[in-house]
């Protein structure tokens, strides 16, 4: 078994890769800010490595790098490197010193898609700088991976959902008072048509197809991923599976685009749903499937429904009238 660090451990997908790699009986060393603990309790994390680092502050003192050298792994797994500037120092660090890297992009790259569900090979066409900059990543690594043998693999998640979150909602945002108000029977007004995609994926399937690519590191090397549920879902067929699951007929309203993004309570939140209709992310898995194995366990909407069930549980979002 191998000696993996997971950087950004106790995020959402860490809640349940850092346990299954445990499990699996690799030597796990969690590094992360140690601000947040793992969403679920598992009894594996008593047997993890956690070191508290501060990403940030410890690349602008320059000490970042040779503490994840330092801790000597066989593979290393970046949840939460956002530019070129902080993936390249730890990739040029780790060069010739590790089996596989794996590095967290998303769906975002894809920007505007010519044609869904779009492949890995589609060509990219991201806006906005979080899809930029993770594009230019990508484009790096693989150049890496390809003429130097760098042994890096990219995976590609969606929207994520599961216990511990609230998932991207029918109206594009992640404001759980929605699904409250749809739990009261209240009527949503959508955009344009709801024909708009979001393309949702379970944290513990982004860790299943991290596992594949450990376990299939000969397949994977080189290899971009996408990490979503087989199906993406319309905003307008979410809001009424969501409505009859709480016990009522679906109640929607449809705007213009301009005139819908009046109605949302802020710019910024009306901004925020624009960056996910905007892309209608619907990204096909099949290149996962064949190379790796990779089956999700959960739909797009069953894991939407046990992200709404814990937040229900917890008190987040109001328990439908209809359910007793």
């Amino acid at each position: 078994m191998s000696r993996i660090i997971v950087i950004g451990g106790t995020g959402h997908i860490g809640t349940y890769l850092v346990p299954a790699l445990v499990d699996q009986g690799h030597d796990v060393v969690s590094v992360s800010r140690g601000l947040a603990k793992s969403y679920i309790h598992n009894t594996a994390w008593d047997r993890v490595e956690q070191v508290t680092v501060d990403r940030q502050e410890e690349e602008k003192a320059g000490t970042f790098v040779e503490r994840i050298v330092g801790l000597k792994p066989d593979i290393v797994i970046d949840l939460i490197s956002f530019n070129l500037a902080s993936t390249r120092p730890l990739v040029e660090a780790l060069r010739g010193k590790i089996e596989h890297f794996l590095h967290c992009s998303t769906l975002w790259v894809y920007g505007h898609t010519a044609a869904v569900p779009a492949g890995e090979d589609e060509p990219l066409n991201p806006f906005g700088e979080y899809g930029i900059d993770k594009a230019e990543i990508e484009k790096w690594l693989m150049h890496e991976a390809r003429t130097t043998g760098f042994p890096a693999t990219i995976f590609r998640p969606g929207q994520i959902v599961g216990e511990g979150w609230t998932p991207i909602t029918p109206l594009a945002n992640d404001k759980a008072a929605v699904f409250s108000k749809m739990a009261r029977g209240e009527e949503i007004v959508l955009p344009n048509l709801g024909l708009e995609t979001v393309n949702h994926v379970h944290a513990t399937d982004i860790s299943q197809l991290i596992q594949r690519a450990i376990t299939n590191r000969s397949v994977a090397i080189g290899e971009t991923f996408n990490a979503v549920s087989d199906t993406a879902l319309n905003l307008r067929g979410y809001a009424e599976t969501i409505f009859t699951w709480f016990g009522f007929e679906p109640k929607i309203a449809y705007a213009p685009y301009e005139e819908w993004m009046k109605l949302q309570p802020t710019p910024e939140e009306a901004h925020h749903s624009w960056e996910h209709f905007a892309r209608s992310s619907c990204l096909s898995i099949e290149k996962a499937r064949r190379k790796l194995g990779y089956e999700p366990a959960y739909s797009s909407i069953a894991g939407v429904k046990e992200s709404i069930t814990w937040l229900i549980e917890n008190g987040k979002v109001e328990k439908p009238k209809a359910w007793k």
